[in-house]
């Protein structure tokens, strides 16, 4: 068969299933330890993140009471980058999707 014989194909329906979704962003997540103190969580967050004191210690306050607070969200990479960065410092990071 040559190039002139195919014709053209019509998709009536898109197959959605397959489409790989790359725009929904990561949560990185930070989990309460026994370890750490809470005024050095609350550095932690400011000094990684650029929080100011309130927001830090906002976040910190989630980790320690509801054993979790949500500290950044964006790309993959960049979750990735952050899990890192907190783990440097010692704390228990995790990342998700954000709708996960």
């Amino acid at each position: 068969m040559n190039n002139s014989e195919v014709g053209p194909t019509t998709v009536k329906e898109p197959d959605v299933d397959s489409a790989v979704d790359t725009d929904r962003p990561w949560i990185v997540l930070v989990w309460n330890d026994p370890i750490n103190l809470m005024s050095y969580v609350t550095l932690v967050l400011q000094k990684l993140f650029g929080y100011s004191l309130e927001k830090a210690t906002a976040l910190m306050l989630d980790v320690h009471h509801k054993g979790r607070a949500v500290v950044s969200n964006g790309t993959r990479e960049r979750a990735e980058l952050d899990v890192y960065r907190l783990h440097e410092h010692g704390l228990w990071a995790t990342m998700q999707r954000e709708d996960a």
